[in-house]
């Protein structure tokens, strides 16, 4: 005799799904039978083959394009996300960009397109999936935040203070939406493997890092799968859980 599976019956979306910790994320959460929607921007080939792997696996998934920093964008990705699978379980706010410089040298431009994406956007997906996951009365909302939003880092002010206003607004969610069953968290990478770390002067960041070497992005998308899954994570609402290699402590 199979157990069904429970998970076999919700939908997740994870915005920023075509690479990188986006892809791992979609990945894991595809494997444990959870219908993913791949967000993406701007690559359609690279999130039809995320699309692919899940189907590959025997999961459900499928690609949608939009920018998710944009409103009218984001109002019709999740109004098409409920038209197809009529629900939405899982919200994983994880697209952004890096715009790195100096404060003194930063454009204004390079300032507001990525408060744009990377807060603003969380900003609206989460408004966006809020009148769904009432309506349900449950939910999982988890956002990617990083350990530059908790200690900051010269020539990352723009994303330092995006990366600290999404913590605040997970926590103030959190508090906004508990008594509908709906948990707010946050998983704050430290530096993980991939394009957006690449050029970087290893030795120097490693010598920080207690565990001595960079994370994976398997590694967060476990975080963000217990925090979406899990039973006992019903219990965990507010919370930011830093998987970094020790970099940030206390």
């Amino acid at each position: 005799m199979t157990t069904a599976n429970p998970l076999s019956d919700q939908t997740a979306v994870v915005t920023g799904a075509s690479r990188g910790i986006g892809k791992a994320i979609a990945i894991a959460l595809g494997k444990a039978g959870i219908e993913v929607v791949i967000n993406y921007a701007n690559s359609p080939e690279k999130a039809q083959e995320v699309v692919e792997e899940i189907l590959d696996s025997g999961g459900k998934a499928y690609s949608m394009q939009g920018n998710v920093g944009d409103e009218k964008s984001v109002e019709t990705i999740f109004k098409k996300v409920l038209e197809r699978s009529g629900r939405i379980d899982i919200l994983i706010n994880n697209a952004g960009i890096t715009r790195d410089g100096l404060l003194m040298r930063m454009k204004t431009e390079d300032w507001q397109s990525l408060i744009d994406l990377n807060l603003t956007g969380v900003f609206l997906c989460t408004r966006a999936v809020a009148r769904q996951m009432l309506k349900q009365k449950s939910g999982r909302i988890i956002n990617i935040t990083s350990v530059v939003g908790l200690m900051g880092n010269a020539g990352q002010s723009n994303y330092a203070a995006a990366k600290a206003g999404v913590i605040g607004l997970t926590k103030s969610t959190a508090k906004e939406f508990a008594s509908r069953g709906i948990t707010v968290n946050a998983v704050a990478p430290g530096f993980i493997d991939t394009d957006m770390t690449k050029g970087l002067k290893a030795e120097e960041i490693l010598s920080a890092i207690p565990l001595g070497h960079f994370g994976k992005p398997e590694h967060i998308a476990g975080a963000v799968y217990y925090l979406a899954t899990d039973q006992s994570a019903s219990y965990i609402t507010g919370q930011v859980l830093q998987v970094d290699g020790g970099m940030v402590m206390g």
